[in-house]
């Protein structure tokens, strides 16, 4: 839906500015300042990453959705007790609805951690990824992606804070050799054809940045003041960048995390796309941030449905277990539900 009184295109942002004369630093400033405050969204060019990085991904990655589909679902996620691996066609929920397409979930390579008594549940996220024996170049390219994409959201939390008057390095500690982040590799397979176009449906993410890769097909829409989901356009060579709930959460409302969807596109047209969550330790408690505009703030955005938690682990495993029920079923019935019967995560 495109409506005249909005642009057709997100802010454009260029990080590369960072590293220009103190004039391009500050209308950088004023730019990121703009866009987080007002939208949520921006398109981000500049970065860094480079066209040969990103044709190693999506080749690996479309190499990989063309594999036999008994090889893809050896990797089914259903193995995994870590929410790692690849999801079929309609088996991820958002609100409840299905989203119709398949994907690889990736995270930091890294042991299982299976909580002992003692510890929060949300260990469980942490752990391996299952990988395409037929194709090791996509591990290779997939955590080469994870480490350089880790770099440029970093770089650009520390604009983005400071654009604000925030100390820059605020939450550094967060961060470091234990954060959390998540890769999605996602093929839209086009219309379901029973006239639903959920590519997925509209939500928010629960992290602090996330930063698209998506092709020329489109179908990402963000909602904007008015009420309406309008169109993405794609920008090749630019990633599109999103605040998440915890920035939200952070500035007491004053930078937005904003609802979005993907429409899925028409009849048998594939598209796909690489989202990329830049998360902080599943441990981390996110302090209120310090910053000059905290009086103008209008307090986070309050949705009995998806209460926010101190903790970042129980935001995504509260996330996990309602989009992956299957998953949730097979290895954490126990945290389904209360001897009250009320699911353990959604209050």
């Amino acid at each position: 839906m495109t409506n005249s009184s909005y642009p057709s295109q997100l802010p454009i942002v260029d990080l590369s500015a960072a590293d220009r004369d103190p004039r391009a630093r500050r209308l950088l400033h004023a730019q990121l300042h703009s866009a987080a405050h007002d939208v949520g969204f921006f398109q981000l060019i500049g970065h860094g990453i480079t066209e040969a990085e990103t044709r190693a991904l999506t080749t690996a990655m479309r190499a990989f959705f063309a594999l036999p589909e008994a090889d893809r679902l050896a990797l089914d996620n259903i193995n995994s007790p870590h929410f790692r691996g690849y999801t079929r066609i309609g088996d991820e929920r958002t609100a409840g609805a299905r989203d119709w397409r398949d994907q690889l979930d990736i995270g930091a390579e890294r042991p299982a951690h299976a909580p002992a008594p003692w510890e929060a549940p949300y260990w469980w996220l942490e752990g391996p990824n299952q990988w395409p024996a037929a194709l090791p170049e996509l591990r290779t390219a997939a955590l080469h992606w994870i480490d350089r994409l880790s770099g440029v959201a970093e770089r650009l939390l520390h604009e983005l804070l400071a654009s604000i008057g925030a100390p820059a390095d605020f939450y550094d500690d967060i961060f470091g050799p234990r954060a959390h982040p998540h890769l999605k590799l996602v093929r839209y397979p086009g219309s379901s054809g029973e006239g639903d176009d959920q590519g997925v449906g509209a939500h928010k993410d629960y992290g602090f940045l996330t930063l698209l890769l998506q092709d020329q097909v489109g179908g990402l829409q963000v909602q904007r003041e008015d009420g309406n989901f309008h169109d993405v356009p794609p920008l090749p060579g630019a990633f599109v960048v999103n605040l998440g709930e915890l920035l939200e959460v952070a500035t007491n409302g004053y930078l937005i995390a904003t609802n979005h969807r993907v429409v899925s596109p028409p009849g048998a047209t594939e598209r796909y796309s690489v989202p990329f969550f830049y998360n902080p330790r599943l441990d981390a408690r996110i302090s209120p941030l310090a910053f000059p505009y905290a009086d103008r703030a209008p307090g986070v955005t309050v949705d009995p449905a998806n209460p926010l938690f101190a903790e970042y682990g129980r935001n995504e495993l509260k996330g996990k277990l309602r989009a992956h029920p299957s998953v949730a079923a097979r290895h954490h019935a126990e945290l389904l539900l209360h001897p009250e019967g009320q699911p353990v995560m959604s209050a």
